[in-house]
C-alpha cells in the first residue's frame, strides 16, 4: 500500500507514528492524540512546513503507525522507540547511555557505594546520571567524608563475619565502621545506607532530623561513642549545607531546566533544587537539526526523567510545548508516584530561577563552543603534520616514548599517546625498565617497544576470540603514528622492534630536543617543520608531555628507594612491614603525618613497631 493509500485509513486515535527512507531506516518517530490529523499534516503543501519537515519529508518514503489506547502509552511508546532506533530527525541526549551513576548495592546485607555506567536490575539504587565523571567522582568523595561506608570489594554476609578479622586502616582512621570484623552490625550499617540515600536524593532536611533521632537514641542508651560519631557526621552535613546556596524562599523541592542554543547544537542546564537550596546541577548536550527551544525542552523531559532516579513535585521549564504538557505531567506522576506540574513561569521569583539557569546555560555552551574548535585545531595539525611527513594517513592517535634516568638509577619510561592532536591523559602508560643496567636510552626503548607491542598483538588476539573485552585492555589500540625522543640511533632501535613484532606499516620518527629536527627511516637528511607550523608545535607539545610523565615517574620511584632506605634504618622494620608501610603511605610526607595508632593499624605491624617508626620520622 502507498503512503497515499494509507492516509485514506489513518484512524482518529493516539498512537505512534513511524518514517521510512528508501532503505527501509526509521528515521523519525512521533507521538499523536489523533493519528489522522498528525500524520496528515505532514503531507501539506510544502511552503506550509517548517525547514526542518520539509527536510524530513524529502527523505521519507513510506510510514507505517501504532495504535495504542491512550496519549500517555503513546509518549512511553515514542520514548522507547526513540531509545532504541535513534532516529536521524528525533532529538535526542548525546551519549546518553555512557554518562556514569552512583550505584548503592542495596542487594547486599552491608551494602557499597561506587561509580557505575551500566544500570541493571539487580536491586541496586542507581543515582544520576552524571554528565561529568569528576562530578561523580567528587561526589563520592564526598560521601566518604560523611559516612564511614566499606569500599572494599569483599563478599560480606550477616553471620560470616569474625571478631578475629582485623579492620583495615580506613576503620582506624574513621573512615569505615568495619563490617569485615563484626565492629557494626547489619541493621545499623544499613541504617547508614538509608542516610546516604537521603542525601542523594536532596533531602538533606530529613538526613539531619535522622541523624539526630540516632544519635540522641545513643545517647539515651548511654553509647557515647556512637553518639560522639553520629555528632561529628551531623556537624560535617550542616557544614556542607551552610555552603549550599539559598535559590527560593519556597522549601519545595524542584527542577529548573533552560537551555542555550546555537545552530544545530542545543545545551540543556538543570538545576537541582531541595527545599529551597540548590544541591547541584547538571548540562547535556541535545542533538537535533533546526529545533526550536520549545521542540528541544519537551524532548529533554521526555528521554530524562524516563530514567532519572528522582522527579521532584515541580519542574520549572523556560519553554514547554503546551499540547504535550498535560500527557507528560500524567505521565511522570505516574512514575513518580505523586503528582508532578511542569510550570513555564513568566514573572516572579521562578521565572529569575530560569533565567539564572540560561545564564548558566549560555555559558556552558560557549565552554562547548571552545572545547569543539581546540578538537578542530587539534585535528587541523594532525592533517598539517601528515602533509609535511608525507603519511598516507591523518595520525589522529600519536604515541611518543621518553626515557628518564639518574644515571642509569630507577630508569623509567613513559607513552604519551594524543588523540586528534589533543592529550589523551588515559590512555597514557610508564614502564619500570626491568632488563637495561646503566644508562642506555637505545636499550631501553627496544625493551619498552616491545613490551608495548607485544601486549598490543596478545590483547587484540585475546579480544577476537571474546577472553578479554576492550574496556580491559590497555595495549590493544594501535597508533597512527610514533615518535621518539632521539635521534637516528633511538628510531633505529624501535624501528627493529616494530618490524620484528609485525608493526613495521606504523609510521614512526625521532624527534630530536636541540634543533627539533626529525628523523625518518631510509632518508639521509632529517626533516625541519616551519617554526610557526601547528604540525612542529604538535610534536613539541607531545614530546614535552612524555617527558614530564616519564620525570614524574622517575622522581616517584627514587622517592620511594629513598623511604624505602630510611625504614631500613628503624629496628624492628623488616621487609614484610617495609612493604606494607610503603603500601599505606606511599611518601615520605604521608608516613611522617602519620598517627601511631594509624601506623600500627597498617597490617603486620604492632604499636611498639608504630612507635619506633614514629619517633624516627619525627625525630
Amino acid at each position: 500500500m502507498t503512503p497515499e493509500e494509507k492516509l485514506q485509513h489513518l484512524p482518529d486515535k493516539p498512537g505512534v507514528y513511524l518514517f521510512r527512507d528508501t532503505a527501509g531506516e526509521i528515521i523519525y518517530v512521533g507521538k499523536a492524540v489523533s493519528l489522522k490529523n498528525r500524520v496528515r499534516s505532514y503531507y501539506q503543501s510544502g511552503s506550509r512546513l517548517s525547514p526542518k519537515v520539509r527536510a524530513l519529508m524529502n527523505r521519507a518514503a513510506d510510514f507505517e503507525y501504532i495504535v495504542t489506547d491512550n496519549e500517555v502509552e503513546a509518549l512511553i511508546l515514542e520514548s522507547n522507540l526513540i531509545k532504541e532506533h535513534r532516529p536521524r530527525y528525533n532529538i535526542y541526549l548525546k551519549d546518553d547511555k555512557s554518562y556514569p551513576y552512583l550505584r548503592v548495592t542495596l542487594g547486599e546485607d552491608f551494602p557499597r557505594v561506587h561509580v557505575t555506567r551500566r544500570v541493571v536490575k539487580d536491586g541496586s539504587r542507581y543515582f544520576g546520571p552524571y554528565t561529568s565523571a569528576g562530578a561523580v567522582h567528587e561526589t563520592l568523595d564526598l560521601l566518604r567524608r560523611l559516612f564511614p561506608f566499606r569500599t572494599c570489594k569483599q563478599k560480606l554476609a550477616e553471620g560470616v563475619m569474625s571478631a578475629r578479622h582485623r579492620p583495615c586502616l580506613n576503620f582506624h582512621i574513621g573512615r569505615c565502621l568495619a563490617p569485615c570484623s563484626g565492629q557494626v552490625g547489619r541493621e545499623e550499617y544499613r541504617a547508614m545506607i538509608r542516610e546516604i540515600c537521603l542525601f542523594l536524593e536532596g533531602r538533606q532536611d530529613d538526613l539531619v532530623k535522622e541523624l539526630t533521632r540516632r544519635m540522641n537514641e545513643a545517647a539515651d542508651k548511654l553509647e557515647f561513642e556512637r553518639a560522639a560519631r553520629l555528632r561529628d557526621q551531623l556537624q560535617a552535613v550542616r557544614q556542607v549545607l551552610e555552603n549550599q546556596k539559598v535559590l527560593s524562599t519556597s522549601k519545595e523541592d524542584r527542577d529548573v531546566v533552560a537551555l542555550a542554543q546555537n545552530h544545530d547544537l542545543s545545551l540543556v542546564m538543570i538545576f537541582f533544587v531541595r527545599g529551597g537550596k540548590l544541591i547541584g546541577r547538571d548540562q547535556f548536550l541535545v542533538l537535533g537539526a533546526e529545533n526550536t527551544p520549545e521542540e528541544v525542552l519537551t524532548a529533554f523531559v521526555k528521554q530524562y526523567y524516563v530514567r532519572a532516579d528522582f522527579i521532584p513535585g515541580e519542574i520549572l521549564l523556560a519553554e514547554m510545548d503546551p499540547q504535550e504538557r498535560p500527557a507528560i505531567e500524567e505521565w511522570l506522576s505516574g512514575i513518580r508516584g505523586a503528582r508532578v506540574r511542569l510550570v513555564v513561569p513568566r514573572r516572579g521569583e521562578k521565572k529569575q530561577l530560569v533565567d539564572l539557569a540560561a545564564k548558566n546555560a549560555l555559558l556552558a555552551l560557549q565552554e562547548v563552543e571552545q572545547e569543539q574548535k581546540s578538537r578542530g585545531q587539534g585535528r587541523d595539525a594532525c592533517a598539517e603534520l601528515a602533509r609535511e611527513l608525507g603519511l598516507e594517513n591523518i595520525p589522529y592517535r600519536i604515541e611518543c616514548f621518553d626515557i628518564s634516568n639518574t644515571q642509569g638509577e630507577e630508569s623509567v619510561a613513559s607513552m604519551v599517546v594524543f588523540e586528534e592532536g589533543r592529550p589523551a591523559p588515559g590512555q597514557y602508560r610508564r614502564f619500570k625498565i626491568r632488563t637495561v643496567s646503566g644508562p642506555n636510552d637505545f636499550a631501553s626503548l627496544k625493551e619498552v617497544l616491545t613490551r608495548r607491542f607485544t601486549r598490543a598483538r596478545e590483547e587484540r588476539e585475546l579480544i577476537q576470540t571474546g577472553q578479554l573485552s576492550t574496556r580491559q585492555a590497555k595495549f590493544y589500540q594501535l597508533p597512527n603514528l610514533v615518535i621518539v625522543d632521539g635521534g637516528k640511533g633511538q628510531l633505529s632501535a624501535v624501528r627493529k622492534v616494530m618490524k620484528e613484532l609485525g608493526f613495521a606499516h606504523i609510521p614512526a620518527f625521532g624527534l630530536a630536543k636541540e634543533e627539533e629536527l626529525l628523523f625518518a627511516e631510509g632518508r639521509s637528511e632529517p626533516i625541519r617543520l616551519p617554526r610557526d607550523s601547528r604540525a612542529l608545535h604538535l610534536l613539541q607539545h607531545l614530546r614535552d608531555e612524555a617527558h614530564r610523565f616519564a620525570v614524574t615517574y622517575h622522581r616517584q620511584l627514587r622517592t620511594r628507594r629513598n623511604l624505602k632506605s630510611l625504614l631500613d634504618e628503624i629496628e624492628g622494620i623488616g621487609p614484610v612491614r617495609r612493604r606494607a608501610l610503603l603500601k599505606a603511605f606511599p611518601s615520605l610526607e604521608e608516613m611522617a603525618r602519620a598517627t601511631v595508632e594509624e601506623l600500627a593499624a597498617v597490617p603486620g605491624m604492632n604499636r611498639a613497631a608504630a612507635l619506633a617508626v614514629y619517633r624516627f620520622l619525627r625525630g
